[in-house]
């Protein structure tokens, strides 16, 4: 048996591993030795020096990484049989590279012998692809894995990623989910597989019943009630809540039960045993039984630690008192999470590094004293106020809104307001926007890092619509971030503008062609001069409108009442054959011209949310034949305006608000038309002017030209909107309830002067279109365009009072999607006497809205109107919004 060899032969199949390397390391043979020696399975060992290493079946990797990661060396002795070469195959079988691990011997010598590791590697992946995967869910499971081209495959990963996939159809109510996921070998290229992922859905599960036991404080209805995400299905009750069964949700609601009962004082309630069980192939039945425990009390509440503020303050602003009940989730929101908390109070006053440790101090029957341990520890300084992310803007205009600033005492509230601020600029995605104080207990300063994703503002707005009149055509650029100081500096600029300064400047046009033509230009600073908060804003706009024709009335027409554009259109149509767009008349003109200049400034008082804004308008009215209006068709007007507005906002963010109010009060006023007309007979001007029975229309006209050529009011306005989070404010779906308040007054400051223009066109979807004559429009869902404000009678007070409720379905940096609800009541008055906030109209609908960055709101609404207005219901209505909010 001399020069024989039993070598053992171990061969594995590994789970992958980052890649080993080896090196061939076989020395010089000597010519007497033997080749492939007979194999004789003897029990007894014999000691070898290993001569030589040599590796086969691996290409891309060295040789001598492969031999260090077995272990094995040449000169070593082992024993063969023996765990040297055991423990070598064991070692390399564990990197998971490798199918096959198999060490022999090549030859022997006396007691020399010559090794070969040989070894076969793992397949790549070709390819993944699916079965029984629906489009969408491809991606998502694709990102999930994170498996890429070329990637090793093997037996653990293939286990983590079928773990994987059937926990995301777990979390979306496919409890039974089956998932294989099988290599099949890709023929056209060497060592790689295909990986098919098959899965099979079967139903979705859902809850059938849920049965509590062991309670008698709470009753099932609470109990179930706690349970935010495992409702029973078919309860009318959980109409709108998730009825599908997840593991993961199921455990979270567990929680909530306990946490339910903590609220109410029950500290040691658990639940001491629960089940799912299997009812059919849809639902599952879940068993919970509780364990209550009896209902403590505070007895006492010790501080202690408390240096910077007194007990008496600490104990006011905790809110919780010895008697009260043992409220554990009270407790935590005092001390942590409430604006007003005890920890904020701190934060706001630079102690970053406070703690508050509610301690049980002493439990006796059913009464707890608490101490209050507080840890103040030092104020810190901010360092450094870092901002990541931001190619938009000049960093300056930034900064210049932040709160929080190098040498300032850190204040959580400043911080937070500095996240609103940016936000609310609308140059960065809220979503996405992170605050990180990095604290330096060293030193006792805090840097601040504010990591923002910059997000286009810009909009474009292209849009054509078909009526009466033909085609209308609109085209409105809006840059949000102009730079006017770099107006002339071409090498400035980021693209075609002069970008970076955080300012607004606009352009539009709108025409109808021969019919409507309607140009704005407008230029807004929100710190005009860079130091301060002072705005600067100017504006110069000029519409025409042409009427039509008087031919193109029929008597029967004319006599018996214009109700609407779409009836008078479809009468023309149907009856003269002459089609409305051609009864163009030049003789019958409206031109509007206005500029306006505004100055605003930030108040510190009542609170720094308020802002006061001052403006100076003039503009100019001319009439040609214009026989839409009641009170002048002929003539020139005009008007000097004073603005002032006193404002507050508060919501989160311009796109989609969570939390937050908006408040305004406008007052606009003209001087007097006295003062510039001199001592006249308003009276009898009124009489002649405006008397329907006056039949000398020479003298009507000459009286209308005489009392208008300067136009006279004051206008009140108010305005009001509250958002609410009806959910999680911090949650990717947040449910919201947006309420509103707004009502208007337009008078004159002499009784026998009433305006004809800047009145209030009431009804439909608000937007402002070619018909409405130098009025304000004013939404009302529900209703037609201006059916509150007929051809002949003029809006002068107006009432709207709504709520909407607003789902969210996507919340991303250039697109903005949520459905909404919604309930208005309104009204529209034709004299300020008659205003009656409680004669209101009724109305109801849904909608949609699209927020694209480049375009601002797109939607549609469908509103029902409930009641009648000038005799016709509203009924069913639909609305469409376009680059504004009603």
């Amino acid at each position: 048996m001399k020069n024989l060899l039993k070598v053992s032969l171990i061969a594995a199949t590994m789970s992958a591993a980052p890649g080993a390397f080896a090196q061939d390391a076989v020395p010089s043979i000597v010519n007497d030795t033997i080749y492939n020696p007979d194999i004789i399975y003897s029990p007894i060992p014999k000691v070898y020096e290993i001569a030589g290493i040599r590796v086969e079946g691996i290409n891309h990797v060295d040789d001598y990484l492969i031999i260090a990661h077995s272990g094995l060396s040449v000169g070593e002795k082992v024993e063969v049989p023996g765990s040297a070469l055991t423990n070598a195959t064991k070692r390399l079988w564990r990197q998971g590279l490798y199918s096959k691990v198999q060490i022999s011997a090549e030859k022997a010598h006396g007691n020399k012998i010559w090794l070969v590791i040989s070894l076969r590697q793992q397949p790549r992946m070709s390819e993944m692809r699916f079965n029984g995967v629906k489009g969408g869910e491809k991606k998502d499971i694709t990102d999930r894995l994170s498996m890429v081209p070329g990637q090793q495959i093997t037996p653990n990963i293939v286990a983590r990623a079928t773990q994987i996939v059937k926990d995301y159809y777990g979390a979306k109510g496919f409890k039974n989910a089956n998932v294989t996921i099988h290599q099949v070998p890709d023929l056209s290229k060497e060592n790689e597989v295909y990986l098919d992922v098959n899965v099979d859905r079967h139903n979705k599960v859902k809850v059938h019943k849920i049965y509590i036991g062991g309670n008698e404080v709470l009753s099932d209805r609470k109990v179930k009630g706690a349970m935010k995400k495992t409702n029973e299905n078919g309860n009318i009750l959980n109409l709108f809540k998730q009825k599908k069964f997840v593991d993961s949700d199921y455990k979270d609601d567990k929680v909530r039960i306990i946490e339910k009962y903590n609220e109410l004082g029950y500290r040691d309630a658990r639940i001491v045993k629960d089940s799912v069980v299997k009812y059919d192939d849809k639902t599952v039945d879940v068993y919970i039984d509780v364990e209550e425990g009896k209902k403590y009390y505070i007895s006492d509440i010790n501080w202690v630690g408390n240096s910077v503020y007194p007990t008496e303050i600490l104990s006011n602003v905790l809110g919780i008192y010895p008697g009260d009940v043992y409220n554990q989730k009270l407790l935590e929101k005092r001390t942590t999470q409430d604006d007003d908390a005890v920890n904020s109070l701190y934060l706001d006053n630079g102690y970053l590094f406070f703690q508050l440790v509610p301690i049980e101090e002493q439990v006796k029957g059913d009464s707890i004293a608490l101490q209050m341990r507080v840890i103040e520890g030092p104020q810190a300084r901010i360092n450094r106020v870092v901002i990541n992310g931001n190619d938009q803007l000049f960093e300056k205009v930034i900064r210049r809104e932040l709160r929080v600033r190098p040498g300032d005492l850190f204040s959580k509230t400043d911080l937070m307001r500095s996240a609103r601020e940016i936000a609310a600029s609308g140059h960065f995605n809220p979503e996405t926007m992170g605050i990180n104080p990095e604290s330096n207990e060293e030193d006792g300063t805090v840097d601040i890092v504010f990591d923002l994703e910059s997000k286009a503002n810009d909009k474009v707005q292209l849009s054509f619509g078909w009526g009466q009149t033909g085609v209308t055509g609109q085209v409105s650029l809006s840059f949000s971030n102009f730079s006017i100081k770099n107006l002339f500096n071409p090498g400035s600029y980021r693209g075609i503008i002069p970008r970076g300064d955080g300012q607004t400047f606009s352009i539009s046009a709108q025409t109808n062609a021969k019919y409507y033509q309607s140009y704005s230009i407008s230029f807004f600073d929100p710190w005009f001069g860079g130091k301060r908060p002072n705005s600067l804003s100017v504006s110069l706009d000029y519409s025409r409108q042409t009427g039509i024709n008087s031919s193109f009335y029929s008597n029967q027409f004319w006599n018996s009442g214009y109700s609407s554009l779409w009836n008078y259109g479809s009468y023309v149509n149907n009856n003269s054959g002459y089609y409305y767009q051609n009864a163009y008349d030049p003789n019958k003109v409206l031109q509007v011209a206005g500029v306006s200049a505004g100055f605003g400034t930030r108040l510190s008082w009542p609170d720094d949310y308020f802002q006061f804004q001052a403006s100076l308008s003039y503009r100019w009215y001319y009439l040609k034949n214009w026989e839409y209006l009641y009170y002048m068709n002929n003539g020139v007007s005009n008007s000097i305006i004073l603005g002032l507005a006193l404002s507050r906002s508060s919501v989160d963010q311009p796109i989609y608000p969570r939390r937050g109010s908006e408040f305004s009060v406008n007052l606009t006023m003209t001087p007097p038309a006295k003062w510039f007309s001199g001592k006249k007979n308003w009276a009898e001007l009124a009489r002649l002017a405006n008397s329907a029975t006056n039949r000398d229309t020479e003298t009507r006209e000459a009286a209308a030209k005489d009392m208008y050529k300067w136009i006279e009011y004051w206008k009140v306005k108010f305005k009001s909107k509250t958002y609410t989070p009806l959910t999680d404010p911090q949650g990717q779906w947040t449910l919201v309830l947006m309420t509103r308040a707004d009502f208007a007054l337009l008078g004159s400051w002499n009784k026998h002067f009433k305006t004809p223009f800047e009145t209030f066109y009431f009804g439909g979807d608000g937007m402002s279109g070619s018909y409405t004559y130098a009025t304000e429009t004013v939404a009302m869902r529900g209703y037609e365009n201006g059916q509150f404000t007929p051809w002949g009678y003029e809006g002068y007070a107006y009432g709207r009072f709504g709520m909407e409720l607003h789902f969210p379905f996507m919340l991303q940096p250039s697109t903005t999607i949520y459905a909404l609800a919604f309930a208005e009541a309104g009204n529209c008055w034709t004299s300020v006497k008659q205003f009656s906030p409680f004669n209101l109209k009724r109305s109801a609908g849904v909608g949609i809205r699209l927020y694209l960055s480049m375009l601002g709101f797109l939607g549609i609404d469908w509103g029902y109107g409930f009641d009648k207005v000038w005799g016709t219901r509203g009924g069913s209505q639909l609305h469409f919004v376009l680059g504004q909010e009603f």
